[in-house]
């Protein structure tokens, strides 16, 4: 996996007008292969459209990713006589890599792209690009699958993408409804940070930028579009279908080893509503209480399962200690992840060393509740070590958040702003 991204943080987004200026505010790549029947009559078809409905600056670029056809020469004769179009070579073949190389080179604050065969209703464009150029989301996607789209294929494509979009929200928990509709644009600083990330140059290029863009808190906006399937399509299904697979595979196991630094597109403090301050209220505690709560009611389900099932060959304590352990150990790293927003493997452990510190107070919580319950009634029953067990957990609970928050997992970059906040007053004391 690629990891060589900025450090900093993605800017807040604002509207692009006053950004824009002295380039044009969309760019549209139109990746092709072999195209020369096809090329000419989609360019002049989306300049005419883009022309006539787009209300700002727009340049189209013919990305051509290694053609052996006439292809480079009518990309060649197109922009030479139409000052908005562009073409631009690419030795190698891969839709994902000629998108990468032309988005990356683009000086257009918004980025999109089409398939030549323009089977996406070109009506949709502007509603697509709408919520880039206002700042209101991060990526933008045509979706086929949406209720209101209205789309024309045959049943064997229609089960296909059902079938792997199912795949997508069953084993990468995706939220996005069409991974695979040829019709999406993005930000150019997000393409900045999320691009290096992406590591297919094929037809999962498109999945796996919005997997990562998803996991990362990037806003998504969807639009329905009406789709017309292009039945010369040169797809190859089944080899497009397996190298999906395998690209589902790697992307899932680099988000379960946490090896992507996501935290790289995060966006800056205040951006998110939810981030800003209540009075009374350190900022982001109500959303980390939310998360361990969740996360402790989990753990105590599996903790007290674990238990009862200890307890059936091994004493008490024992049974306490063990489950215990597996339980904190989870805990540490769901509440690492999921309350306290720890991405990747850099502390990871240290993290679980402290931890295992806070699991040994806890045991010394429960462990002294069961030495006393036996002490105070000789042999209780297990209906009573349970009740004795979830009262002491409950305090172990309190004092463990109050550890995660202060001392495993602070919040480094809010000391960081604080600092800059304190440097830059001084400053213009100063002055």
């Amino acid at each position: 996996m690629r990891t060589d991204t900025p450090w900093s943080t993605l800017p807040a987004r604002e509207h692009l007008l006053a950004a824009a200026v002295g380039a044009p505010v969309l760019d549209v790549v139109i990746p092709v292969y072999n195209e020369e029947k096809d090329l000419e009559t989609c360019v002049l078809r989306l300049h005419d459209h883009l022309a006539r409905t787009f209300p700002y600056g727009f340049r189209i670029t013919v990305a051509d990713n290694a053609s052996t056809d006439r292809t480079p020469e009518v990309a060649a004769r197109l922009a030479a006589l139409i000052p908005e179009v562009r073409s631009y070579r690419l030795e190698e073949k891969g839709r994902g890599r000629a998108l990468r190389t032309v988005w990356s080179h683009s000086d257009s604050p918004v980025l999109a792209y089409m398939d030549v065969d323009l089977s996406t209703d070109l009506n949709a464009l502007l509603p697509l690009v709408a919520p880039l150029i206002s700042g209101h989301s991060d990526l933008a996607i045509g979706s086929r699958l949406a209720r209101s789209s209205r789309v024309v294929r045959g049943s064997k494509r229609e089960f296909i993408s059902r079938a792997y979009n199912l795949i997508l929200r069953s084993s990468l928990a995706a939220r996005f409804s069409d991974a695979q509709c040829g019709f999406k644009a993005i930000r150019r600083e997000v393409a900045q940070r999320l691009l290096p990330m992406v590591e297919d140059t094929g037809w999962f290029f498109d999945t796996e930028m919005l997997v990562l863009a998803e996991r990362a808190g990037l806003r998504i906006h969807e639009v329905p579009v009406d789709w017309v399937d292009d039945p010369d399509s040169t797809v190859h299904i089944v080899r497009t279908a397996t190298d999906d697979l395998k690209g589902v595979w790697r992307v899932g196991r680099a988000l379960a080893t946490g090896a992507l630094p996501l935290d790289r597109l995060v966006r800056p403090f205040g951006d998110d509503p939810r981030d800003r301050a209540v009075p009374g209220v350190p900022r982001g505690l109500a959303r980390q209480l939310v998360g361990f709560c969740v996360v402790g009611a989990l753990s105590t389900l599996v903790y007290l399962v674990l238990y009862s099932l200890f307890r059936l060959g091994v004493g008490a304590q024992f049974a306490n200690a063990a489950a215990l352990l597996v339980s904190a150990v989870a805990n540490t790293a769901a509440n690492r992840r999921l309350t306290f927003g720890v991405r990747g493997r850099g502390g990871a452990v240290r993290h679980q060393a402290q931890g295992l510190v806070v699991f040994a107070i806890g045991l010394a919580l429960t462990s002294g509740s069961l030495a006393a319950l036996g002490t105070a009634s000789g042999s209780a029953s297990h209906g009573t070590e349970l009740a004795v067990l979830i009262a002491a957990n409950l305090a172990a609970t309190v004092l463990r958040f109050l550890l995660f928050r202060a001392w495993v997992f602070p919040d480094r970059r809010t000391d960081h702003q604080d600092a800059r906040q304190g440097a830059a007053h001084e400053l213009r004391n100063a002055r």
